[in-house]
């Protein structure tokens, strides 16, 4: 398949070659590239042969490179192909749980193995055929993030609806033959697979160690809006306790042979029953932070060395700045627990449990609030701040969930907003309020400010 050159950087290979955006690339060393998947595995040789259009007429292009440098060359689309997308019909969907107003972008839903390499989104392999299989393992796309749910076949065929969900099993048996790598997760449905189901999965899976590198166990996340959808619950404090202490079982004696625990239940699993976070070093290298695994003792680590680390002894006395915290409810607690622990001086924090009124009053992460959930809760509150967690808003940008910025929410509020991002993050703005004292911003370390210095923006 022919792709359409959008762009040409300056001064790259392909520049000086005299390749231009408009031109057509056909074939490298006589292969023509499916995907971005294949244009980088071949563009990785040292010897190459680019067959080019330009207005009809095709060039011939041989040259000598580095091994993995660039060419230079942009496409139309990111994948240089369609995104592909969801043959499942999922009895926990999400995207089938969204309520109406929500943006189309939220809508899609994609299942494409290409975004799991790329971008760690987890796949389910339904719409993988077997040549596709091939084709992943020849361009060794290591390590994967898989959709797992079940190992039994036919119930991961009913979680999915699909019959396709069946054949997961050999094909990651398969991945490993080949010597690749993949994380799982296992999203929990109480009473459907978990119990015996999910001792099932975590065994098999484990066996399959190395080439499984970790095994999340995510409770199944339900909206207000499931009109029409399957009769689905939350799980009650004595089952995620259930859940948390198979793991632990099995994480003892993973331990134990390894040093790795290997299964992982999600922080939401620990606050649903009511339990504390295992200790730091259970986590390993927080392989599935993305998904939930470990948020909240990382954060916890974070901010409990960033404050050992500051300095608050020579404060001016000054009246406290006052700072409020707008969170999830699951989480809200635990917060508070830390703040309590290790205050920072002159400074008055109040956290407020936010309801989710988007979604709906089962969501309780912290993540899916929305601007309209702020404006509703929080109109009218005392604060010379307000700080949120910076997976509120879009990656790399100021937007809710529900498409209001945070620029619009602030002026509605009356009220300056700063998202925050890790435990460090959340001391260092904490620490920026503080009405007597500034922030090193490559330190953390709060430094007192004489009465009457003007203050002077932080390095950037």
């Amino acid at each position: 398949m022919p792709h359409v050159i959008q762009g040409v950087e300056p001064g790259s290979i392909a520049d000086q070659l005299g390749i231009a955006p408009g031109d057509v690339l056909h074939t490298i060393n006589d292969r023509h590239p499916v995907d971005l998947i294949d244009y980088q595995a071949f563009c990785c040789e040292e010897k190459l042969s680019l067959v080019v259009e330009r207005a009809g007429e095709r060039r011939v292009f041989r040259f000598l490179k580095d091994e993995y440098e660039p060419l230079g060359l942009t496409f139309g689309q990111a994948l240089m192909s369609r995104q592909r997308d969801c043959a499942n019909e999922c009895l926990f969907c999400f995207v089938d749980q969204l309520p109406p107003g929500a943006r189309d972008t939220l809508r899609v839903k994609d299942d494409d193995w290409r975004m799991s390499l790329m971008m760690g989104n987890f796949v389910t392999l339904t719409n993988v055929s077997d040549a596709e299989l091939t084709r992943i393992i020849a361009r060794r796309a290591s390590p994967l993030y898989i959709s797992v749910h079940a190992t039994d076949p036919e119930l991961r065929s009913y979680l999915l609806g699909t019959r396709l969900g069946a054949k997961l099993m050999d094909q990651l048996k398969r991945l490993a033959n080949a010597g690749l790598t993949f994380h799982a997760q296992a999203v929990l449905c109480p009473g459907i697979n978990d119990g015996a189901a999910l001792e099932r999965t975590v065994r098999e899976l484990a066996e399959m160690r190395p080439a499984c590198l970790s095994l999340a166990l995510v409770p199944v996340g339900l909206t207000g809006h499931r009109e029409g959808l399957s009769k689905l619950r939350r799980f009650t404090p004595g089952e995620a306790r259930a859940v948390i202490e198979l793991a632990g079982r099995r994480r003892a004696a993973y331990m134990a042979e390894d040093g790795d625990a290997f299964v992982h239940p999600a922080d939401e699993f620990y606050l649903i029953a009511g339990l504390d976070f295992p200790e730091d070093a259970a986590y390993g290298d927080y392989p599935q932070l993305e998904n939930g695994v470990g948020l909240c003792r990382l954060f916890e680590r974070e901010y409990r060395e960033a404050w050992q680390e500051a300095d608050f002894s020579d404060v001016v006395p000054a009246p406290a700045a006052r700072v409020a915290i707008a969170c999830g409810t699951s989480v809200a607690p635990f917060l508070r627990g830390i703040l309590e622990a290790r205050p920072v001086p002159g400074v008055e924090v109040r956290v407020y449990a936010l309801e989710n009124g988007f979604f709906g009053p089962t969501i309780t992460v912290s993540g899916l609030l929305t601007g309209g959930d702020l404006l509703r809760q929080l109109k009218g509150i005392e604060a010379d701040r307000l700080l949120i967690s910076q997976t509120m808003l879009r990656e790399g940008g100021d937007v809710f969930l529900d498409d209001t910025t945070l620029q619009e929410i602030e002026q509605a509020l009356g009220i300056e907003i700063h998202a925050v991002a890790g435990g460090e993050g959340l001391l260092h703005a904490l620490s920026h309020s503080h009405p007597a004292g500034r922030t090193d911003c490559e330190s953390g370390r709060t430094r007192p400010r004489p009465v009457g210095e003007e203050e002077k923006a932080p390095a950037q």
